[in-house]
């Protein structure tokens, strides 16, 4: 679990598309006293531009993660190369302020970038998802995860399909997407409440419902009619 608030800013300093399993191993590349890796062992959980990610081994100031072919193909992290940089972020400890929101570092779909829009010392980014079945789950003034950085929705067009968000000075010097351009690629979650939500409410209404059971709805207009008789 993430809060979407980044912590550093890494960079690939070794890719390795055939490593030893015949997978993909990416070994990132941190600043020189980064306290990202003081507290961090073999196995530790680091999302990386949103992908939570299994560190396999690490030194003061690098690490190593091995990448699966499906977390390839669904992310923007087949596209990396060397010297790429890339938000990181720690698992979230029990103790630690939840300054964004809860961040699975469970991709969903990727999103191009249709325009970068300045707006004082601000700049507004407006979003298309691969998946458009996600704009159900971008709502205004609601959360999203974009390349592992918790965001504040701020326009969304449904008909269209796109989405906005304003990224702030401060963070514009904290975060990769500062440097990214009209057409580039980024990771996106979604808030998972909203998946709950939906779910729930699905079992409410009966949707999908295929062993026969009487969802909860009927059950309420059942019990109304009933006591009319």
């Amino acid at each position: 679990m993430f809060t979407g608030i980044v912590e550093d800013i890494g960079v690939i300093s070794h890719l390795d598309n055939n490593d030893s399993t015949g997978g993909t191993t990416m070994t990132f590349a941190i600043a020189s006293g980064s306290p990202l890796l003081q507290d961090c062992h073999d196995g530790d959980s680091i999302a990386v531009n949103g992908c939570c990610l299994t560190v396999t081994s690490f030194t003061p100031d690098s690490f190593k993660v091995g990448v699966a072919p499906e977390t390839l193909r669904i992310t923007n992290l087949g596209s990396l190369v060397d010297n790429s940089r890339v938000n990181l972020e720690r698992a979230v400890r029990a103790d630690t302020r939840m300054g964004g929101h809860f961040v699975q570092g469970h991709v969903d779909t990727t999103a191009e970038i249709l325009s970068v829009t300045p707006d004082g010392n601000a700049l507004t980014f407006r979003f298309q998802p691969k998946n458009r079945d996600m704009l159900r789950y971008i709502i205004f003034k609601g959360y999203v995860a974009i390349d592992g950085t918790s965001l504040t929705v701020t326009k969304v067009n449904d008909s269209e399909g796109w989405w906005e968000i304003m990224l702030i000075s401060y963070s514009q010097e904290r975060v990769v997407l500062a440097q990214k351009q009209k057409g580039d690629t980024v990771n996106i979650e979604v808030d998972m409440m909203a998946k709950y939500a939906e779910k729930s409410l699905a079992g409410i209404l009966g949707a999908g419902n295929d062993d026969g059971s009487i969802p909860l709805l009927e059950k309420m207009v059942q019990r109304a009619l009933a006591q009319k008789q």
